[in-house]
């Protein structure tokens, strides 16, 4: 698995992730059909030409997914049992058709299953930029991770 165990996981570590993505019209546009959601913003670039961003906006669920899974090959590739939850959501700038998003992802926490000693939950901050350095999503994961197999 390219995944790590729970007990790889070192708080502070800081995983720079090699893969980015330039963000297309039809990536929005079908994430955004495909999850039925209408708002103009996303679909309309003659009303988006409208609002003070002058241009449509890439739906933010597709950025906040995007940065989340570019860190699965670093992470937690095989090795998750699932995603307890998502806080602190934020996304301070937006991303448009053409920019190019990098993540991170760093260990903020981490503590031993309650109620399963082969597994425990880590708490990441996933964080991503386009290209010019301005930080356009940010959110904190906790995710359910399995313990290394006993030999």
């Amino acid at each position: 698995m390219a995944g790590l165990y729970f007990e790889e996981f070192e708080i502070g570590k800081v995983y720079e992730h090699a893969i980015t993505r330039t963000v297309t019209e039809m990536d929005n546009v079908l994430f955004t059909a495909l999850t039925h959601n209408p708002q103009p913003l996303h679909l309309d670039a003659h009303f988006a030409a409208k609002t003070e961003w002058g241009r449509p906006l890439v739906n933010s669920l597709f950025t906040l997914g995007l940065i989340i899974g570019v860190s699965v090959g670093d992470t937690t590739l095989g090795t998750t049992i699932g995603n307890l939850g998502m806080t602190d959501v934020k996304f301070p700038h937006p991303v448009f058709h053409g920019d190019t998003v990098r993540a991170t992802t760093e260990v903020v926490a981490k503590r031993e299953s309650k109620s399963r000693p082969d597994a425990g939950v880590v708490d990441f901050v996933h964080r991503g930029y386009n290209q010019d350095g301005k930080l356009v999503a940010e959110c904190r994961r906790q995710a359910f991770m399995r313990k290394k197999p006993k030999a």
